[in-house]
């Protein structure tokens, strides 16, 4: 009996076309890959659990950084997770 050999996955096209959107220098502050990230991912469906939970954690971030950058940034993130969970219904 044989097998077949495995097969390495394939990149997925979303995967790549989002790394080329995400600063890469080893200078990028973690807010700079968020906003980055929610650049490229504002039209992505995700389960509104996961959205849920998103938000909950980083609202605890934002109550507790003391960097304005990542204060802001987690705020903007919150804000737009409470919007897309808004919509969903």
């Amino acid at each position: 009996m044989t097998t077949a050999a495995a097969q390495p996955p394939r990149d997925r096209a979303l995967g790549r076309g989002i790394s080329t959107l995400i600063p890469q220098a080893a200078t990028a502050t973690p807010a700079e890959h968020a906003a980055a990230v929610l650049a490229a991912m504002q039209s992505v469906p995700v389960r509104v659990g996961v959205l849920q939970a998103a938000a909950v954690l980083l609202e605890a971030r934002v109550r507790a950084t003391e960097d304005g950058a990542e204060r802001a940034a987690a705020a903007t993130t919150v804000a737009m997770l409470c919007s897309a969970i808004g919509q969903v219904g």
